[in-house]
């Protein structure tokens, strides 16, 4: 299996930036892997390792209809050789979304479970045909300790170009674990700028908890969730969102997601109008992928992207 790190980071340009002398980064972890890519490669990549160790023989892990976790834990799956296990929210509808037809085509058995029984996530597990004994679990989402340390490389790639030195890194937020590994391997004069892809200002004391657990003598928690940006809620999007996502293409050849990414550099562009970074910042955004999910998305909406 070949990933592609450190991922490139490429800068943008345009007459906003030039106005208003930002220099725009992004970190392009979209690039790092077809079907394992972004923040997922990073948070599975020392989990894989540690459940080779423990010979287990699959990965269990949980997610929603449309999930980029299960589908990257299913790839990763099929190129290491280990059997998959998706617990999957909902209902099993025919025919299959493209994420859920994919992961069965790489070998991931699938249990469907109601939504009530679903928020049980690991209670329910011995209800099911499943040898509990041979699986390593992981959490929905994917984020655990060895997710942090992954996703800790993510931050250390960035900070150790010396052509660039940051003064903000800037990335889309969901369970918090990616934007916890930059956290912990920034420096205290860099500001860890995540963008919340749900609504509500949970985000941040589970970052900072995560960010705690995971490096206890840490001093440095210069960061912040801005939870103006996510559109509705989660996987909600508006016209206002399409158009942006669609130009950004347009003008820089980069493909975003309406879920996290898409939210994330419309965050970026609105708040670089509105004089939020100073004059002669650096921004590094990071595209943490995900883009596997424009399939789902363009099934059940069209062709909007």
């Amino acid at each position: 299996m070949t990933i592609l790190t450190p991922s490139p980071i490429q800068e943008i340009y345009s007459s906003l930036l030039e106005k208003k002398k930002i220099k725009l980064f992004v970190k392009r972890d979209d690039l790092t892997h077809q079907e394992v890519q972004g923040n997922k490669w990073r948070k599975l990549k020392y989990n894989i390792t540690e459940a080779q160790r423990q010979q287990k023989k699959h990965l269990l892990t949980f997610g929603g209809a449309y999930s980029n976790h299960l589908y990257a834990t299913a790839a990763a799956g099929r190129i290491f050789n280990l059997k998959t296990i998706g617990i999957v929210r909902g209902e099993r509808v025919l025919p299959l979304n493209s994420t859920l037809s994919f992961v069965e085509e790489c070998g991931m058995q699938l249990f469907f479970v109601d939504r009530k029984s679903y928020t049980l996530k690991e209670k329910i597990l011995p209800f099911l045909n499943i040898n509990i004994d041979e699986c390593y679990i992981l959490p929905e989402g994917g984020t655990n300790d060895l997710a942090i340390k992954g996703c800790q490389e993510l931050g250390d790639e960035i900070l150790s170009d010396i052509n660039i030195c940051p003064n903000y890194i800037c990335l889309s937020c969901g369970t918090g674990g990616t934007i916890a590994g930059v956290i912990s391997s920034s420096y205290q004069n860099t500001q860890v700028i995540g963008f919340s892809a749900l609504k509500g200002d949970f985000l941040q004391q589970e970052v900072q908890s995560l960010v705690d657990n995971f490096l206890p003598k840490k001093i440095n928690t210069n960061f912040s969730i801005r939870t103006d940006y996510h559109f509705g809620g989660y996987a909600k999007h508006t016209p206002t969102l399409l158009d942006f996502i669609n130009d950004f293409k347009k003008q820089f050849n980069i493909q975003l997601d309406p879920i996290y990414t898409g939210k994330m550099f419309y965050g970026i562009f609105d708040l670089i109008e509105k004089d939020f970074f100073p004059p002669h910042s650096t921004i590094v955004a990071i595209h943490t992928g995900g883009l596997q999910g424009l399939n789902g998305f363009r099934q059940r909406f069209g062709n909007l992207i």
